[in-house]
């Protein structure tokens, strides 16, 4: 416009037709110093133009190629590992899930299907997917999982994820979450070992906090990983172990360890509560105890010989 004396929609027709390379016909005749002029907007239009479009392409491809990089990393690990746990969905219950389990330093899976859920910590082991897809599970490792816990957001989830892991693993310890109650029985036939209601749990720690709130402050710190010092384990006998046919008091570990043992399942599955000092230590047990953790890591030692 001020060096051709031109109106706006001609000057601005000649700029687009320029930067587009179209190639038109010009309005009219250039003169010296719009010639000029028109070799600097081409050639300063071009490179902005590729200047973005590389830049865009960068951005696109390096993303890609990095969640190539880190899928491949991903599976790499979960190659490296076995008597891992599967964890299917990381909501608000995942989550809290998967940090009870690393406190206790087990290795963790996760599978969720919404990315923007998935955990930020690269400590965790995570893959965007459906966990009722077969090849989700085997590229979770799930043939030499120790277990999966599926809480996802319906019964019918849950109950397809049951079924196609126990159809991968026949030996997988599988906890499932129950929305509905009528849905407990299903998830069991399906091939779930437990099933939990968070309802049903809720409602009773409330109405215990309210009747017995000494006990749920109690257990609360027992069990938690935020309250370390001590804990309430389970530890099974093995054939090895040098506290089989050891009475209570013989083993010493109320004396020795000051741990508490607070019920024994034994290899039959009969339960048997509050043991007495004289009852007796045998293999396949599976001793419920309460100490310290240090105190349970020697037990544990004592226990797999």
């Amino acid at each position: 416009m001020i060096i051709e004396d031109m109106i706006f929609i001609d000057a601005l027709y000649m700029t687009v037709i320029t930067l587009a390379t179209v190639g038109f016909r010009e309005v009219k005749d250039l003169s010296y110093s719009g010639k000029i002029f028109t070799i600097i907007l081409i050639l300063s239009g071009f490179g902005v133009f590729t200047y973005a479009l590389t830049i865009g392409a960068r951005i696109i491809i390096e993303g890609e190629i990095k969640e190539v990089f880190k899928k491949r990393k991903m599976r790499k690990k979960v190659e490296g590992l076995s008597e891992h746990y599967i964890v299917c969905g990381y909501g608000r219950m995942g989550s809290i899930i998967v940090k009870e389990l690393l406190a206790n330093k087990m290795p963790v899976v996760v599978i969720e299907k919404n990315k923007s859920n998935l955990p930020e910590n690269d400590n965790v082991i995570s893959f965007e997917g459906d966990a009722t897809n077969d090849e989700v599970l085997k590229t979770a490792g799930i043939e030499k999982a120790r277990g999966l816990i599926t809480v996802l957001p319906s019964d019918a989830e849950n109950l397809y994820v049951v079924l196609s892991a126990r159809e991968l693993n026949k030996d997988l310890f599988i906890v499932a979450r129950a929305v509905e109650k009528e849905a407990e029985p299903k998830l069991k036939r399906a091939g779930a070992d437990r099933v939990v209601s968070p309802y049903f749990i809720g409602g009773l720690r409330i109405a215990h906090t309210v009747i017995r709130p000494t006990v749920v402050d109690f257990l609360e710190f027992a069990t938690s990983s935020d309250y370390m010092e001590i804990q309430i384990e389970e530890i099974e006998v093995s054939p090895k172990s040098s506290l089989i046919g050891k009475s209570i008091a013989q083993s010493g570990l109320g004396k020795d360890l000051s741990i508490i043992i607070i019920g024994i399942r034994r290899a039959d599955g009969r339960m048997k509560f509050n043991p007495n000092s004289q009852t007796v230590i045998k293999e396949g047990d599976t001793l419920i105890v309460l100490g310290q953790t240090d105190n349970l890591s020697v037990l544990e030692k004592l226990a797999k010989g």
